[in-house]
């Protein structure tokens, strides 16, 4: 799957899967969860945030020289779902994630968002390097924007057995300090589990 597989969906409901990435594991489960949510016949739309520079603006051009194109609020207010990932910064979601979330007020004025389904998903180094913290700082924004939390259920065994990522507030990786570490066949089942599960609520959503 690459951009340009992901840019023809505009006339049908798609799925956003919107991340930001500094070393690429959140790029890996962003496309994990991509696939997840194509096993569950559903459109989806890869995009990823610019950076932002120590003034806390976008840093970025306007379209990236190459990778995944950076999101736009359309492509925000105009999705079916969302899934939304960051790497664990100290606990929280990145500054170029929450920047563009701090500006989506136009898109919480007009109540593009609610009734919704989103998840969440991050990476971070290690096992106590505040996976969860992260995923449940996610989630704040969404609840704003009234959008229907979809976390991940122990009806997947891999939740019970896993020894790095994966947790029932989102799909996560364990990927090391140094990020030395390959992301486990757990972790990597337990992203793709999610996107099906976030299509399949999008699709009973429609109906």
């Amino acid at each position: 799957m690459n951009t340009a597989q992901t840019a023809h969906v505009a006339s049908q409901p798609y799925v956003l899967v919107l991340y930001d990435s500094t070393h690429n594991t959140t790029k890996e489960l962003t496309y994990l969860i991509a696939q997840g949510v194509q096993d569950a016949d559903f459109a989806v739309k890869i995009r990823r945030v610019p950076k932002v520079s120590s003034n806390t603006e976008q840093s970025e051009p306007v379209i990236p020289d190459e990778g995944d194109l950076y999101a736009t609020l359309d492509d925000l207010a105009n999705c079916a779902a969302l899934a939304l990932g960051s790497p664990t910064h100290f606990g929280n979601m990145s500054a170029s994630l929450k920047y563009f979330l701090d500006n989506s007020v136009g898109v919480w004025l007009s109540g593009a968002l609610q009734g919704k389904p989103a998840c969440v998903f991050t990476s971070t180094g290690s096992m106590h390097g505040g996976n969860e913290a992260t995923l449940l700082s996610m989630m704040i924004p969404l609840l704003h924007h009234g959008m229907v939390l979809v976390g991940l259920p122990y009806a997947n065994a891999e939740l019970s057995r896993t020894v790095r990522g994966g947790t029932p507030y989102g799909a996560s990786a364990v990927v090391g300090a140094r990020h030395e570490l390959v992301m486990t066949a757990d972790e990597k089942s337990l992203a793709i589990a999610q996107g099906k599960r976030l299509a399949d609520v999008a699709k009973r959503l429609l109906d």
